[in-house]
C-alpha cells in the first residue's frame, strides 16, 4: 500500500470512528490512540462552541492557531484539515470579513468536518477536496498557511512546501505544528519511532525542514520545539515492535519532537533560484 492510500485508510477509520461512536479518534487501535502525541493541545477557551467532534477527530500534534497572529479579514488556508477543528478555530479569528479554508482528500473526514461547521453555524469556512501537493487555489490567494502535523505525511514535500509558497501572498505567512526529528538516528529506531508519533509519518530532520523551506523560496525560518517525546511515552509501541527500548534508548531521547515551524513569502516575490522561472 502507498502512502497517500495508508493516510487515506487511517484517517477515514478515525473520523468514522468519531462519527459512529462518538469517541476519541484514534489512528492506531488497540496500541497508544496517538496519546501523548495528540492530547491538552487545545484550552477550553478555544474549545468551547466547538462541536464536540471536532475535538474528538483532532490528531494534530500541536496547536499552529494559538502560535499564530490572526488578523480580521484574512484568508487562511489548513493543509490537512481533517474534522475542522484549526478551520474553525481560524474563522473566529479572521472574522466575518475573513475566510477560513480547509483542505483534505479524505471523504470521511471532510463530511465530519462540514457537519462541524454547520454545528458550529460558521459561514466563512469552505472545505475543499484535494491533495497537499497540488492545492486547489490561485497564486497568492491566502494570507496565512497553517497544517496540524500532516506535511510529515506527504511523500513529496518539497511539493508541498512550493504550493504553499505559491497560494501564499507576498508577504503571507507559513505557520505549521509538525513532527521533526533532530540530528541523525538509525533508521530501524527511526522508523519504529516516526509510527509511535505519528501513525504514519515521514518526518525531516529539522534542519532539512529548513532547507526544504528556504529552497521554495521563504524566508525568516525558524523551527520552535513544543513537545519532546519520551522514550517512556512508546515503551508499549515499541515493545509490540520487536525493539529493545532500553538499549536504543539513548539514541532516541531527544531526537524526535513536535516543533511550530514558521516561514514568510518576501513581499517582494521571489527570493530562491528557480522560483520566478
Amino acid at each position: 500500500m502507498d502512502t497517500k492510500s495508508a493516510v487515506q485508510e487511517k484517517y477515514g477509520a478515525a473520523a468514522r470512528q468519531v462519527t459512529e461512536s462518538g469517541s476519541v479518534a484514534c489512528c492506531d487501535p488497540g496500541l497508544r490512540c496517538c496519546d501523548p502525541i495528540t492530547t491538552n493541545l487545545y484550552d477550553e477557551g478555544q474549545k468551547s462552541g466547538l462541536p464536540a467532534s471536532a475535538v474528538l477527530a483532532s490528531l494534530g500534534c500541536g496547536n499552529p492557531t494559538a502560535l499564530i497572529e490572526l488578523k480580521p479579514g484574512e484568508t487562511v488556508l489548513d493543509l490537512g484539515s481533517g474534522g475542522g477543528i484549526d478551520v474553525l478555530l481560524s474563522a473566529r479569528r479572521v472574522g466575518p470579513t475573513g475566510k477560513a479554508y480547509g483542505l483534505d482528500m479524505t471523504d470521511e473526514m471532510l463530511a465530519l468536518a462540514r457537519e462541524n461547521q454547520r454545528q458550529a453555524a460558521v459561514e466563512n469556512v469552505e472545505f475543499l477536496k484535494g491533495e497537499i501537493e497540488s492545492i486547489p487555489l490561485p497564486d497568492e490567494s491566502v494570507d496565512v498557511v497553517i497544517s496540524n502535523c500532516v506535511i510529515n505525511l506527504s511523500a513529496d514535500k518539497d511539493r508541498v512546501l512550493r504550493e504553499a509558497f505559491r497560494v501564499l501572498k507576498p508577504g503571507g505567512r507559513f505557520a505549521v505544528s509538525d513532527v521533526v526529528v533532530r540530528g541523525e538516528v538509525d533508521e530501524q529506531v527511526r522508523k519504529s519511532m516516526l509510527l509511535w508519533v505519528g501513525c504514519i509519518a515521514g518526518a525531516l530532520e529539522e534542519h532539512e525542514y529548513g532547507a526544504k523551506l528556504a529552497q521554495a523560496g521563504f524566508s525568516k525560518i525558524s523551527i520552535e520545539p513544543t513537545r519532546e517525546y519520551s522514550i517512556e511515552d512508546a515503551r508499549h509501541f515499541l515493545v509490540q515492535a520487536g525493539i529493545d527500548v532500553d538499549t536504543i534508548a539513548p539514541r532516541v531521547e531527544g531526537k524526535f519532537m513536535s516543533a511550530f515551524i514558521r516561514a514568510t513569502k518576501p513581499a517582494g516575490g521571489c527570493c530562491a533560484g528557480g522560483c520566478c522561472s
